[in-house]
């Protein structure tokens, strides 16, 4: 079971790191991604870049490579149980893990020299695999808030925030496992990390908008 679990949580982080919005930058338009912008890989970038065509592919994929990922994890790691101590990583637990991996990985990617998203498109899809009505409430929360500000990271902070309160009945009301609460909440404080240069521009009045294209960073190529 170490080896299943070693196996699945290599493949989610490898999952988690194929760059779609750099792929899609330069099959698109040459263009490399992290040239412009916030300098990352995610769709809300692609957005300010390439179009809205390009962002639909972009968080599409992102999407499907957290839900994928988990699955895939699921089925290898299969209903067997790892004992750690006191505690058996069953189920639950291995696929908790792996869509951590995975997150991280779009974060982190290895094959875009560890400079990706910000991970939120593909938390989004892990939530799919693990507890859909979570996915569904936070993607529609990401959408309205995001559609009514202006602001893609507001409606992400808030999106991620939902999916993690809504599980809390889920969880202590109807018996969802705990290890998606735990995952979830883990991952929410991880992207807010990473968007803490937004919070700041939130707070400061100076946020870019969902609208304003994106330039060529100081020092990159045009």
């Amino acid at each position: 079971m170490l080896l299943k679990l070693l196996l699945v949580i290599i493949a989610g982080y490898l999952l988690g790191s194929v760059p779609f919005g750099l792929i899609i930058g330069r099959f698109k338009a040459k263009v490399d991604i992290r040239n412009y912008g916030s300098g990352r890989t995610g769709s809300t970038n692609v957005l300010r870049t390439l179009g809205r065509g390009a962002f639909l592919a972009v968080a599409s994929l992102d999407v499907l490579k957290g839900t994928v990922a988990v699955l895939l994890a699921g089925l290898i790691y299969g209903e067997g149980f790892l004992s750690l101590g006191p505690y058996n990583l069953g189920r639950p637990g291995a696929v908790s893990i792996v869509a951590m991996a995975t997150v991280a990985g779009h974060i982190w990617p290895v094959f875009a020299r560890f400079k990706g998203g910000r991970g939120v498109g593909t938390f989004i899809g892990t939530m799919f695999a693990i507890c859909p009505p979570a996915a569904l409430f936070g993607g529609e929360i990401l959408i309205i808030a995001a559609g009514l500000s202006g602001f893609a990271s507001l409606g992400s902070l808030t999106g991620i925030l939902g999916a993690c309160t809504l599980l809390i009945p889920l969880t202590f009301l109807y018996g969802s496992p705990l290890e998606y609460l735990i995952y979830a909440t883990a991952a929410a404080i991880l992207i807010t990390v990473i968007h803490r240069d937004n919070i700041v521009r939130l707070i400061n009045g100076q946020e870019r908008k969902l609208n304003q294209k994106s330039e060529v960073r100081s020092g990159s190529p045009a």
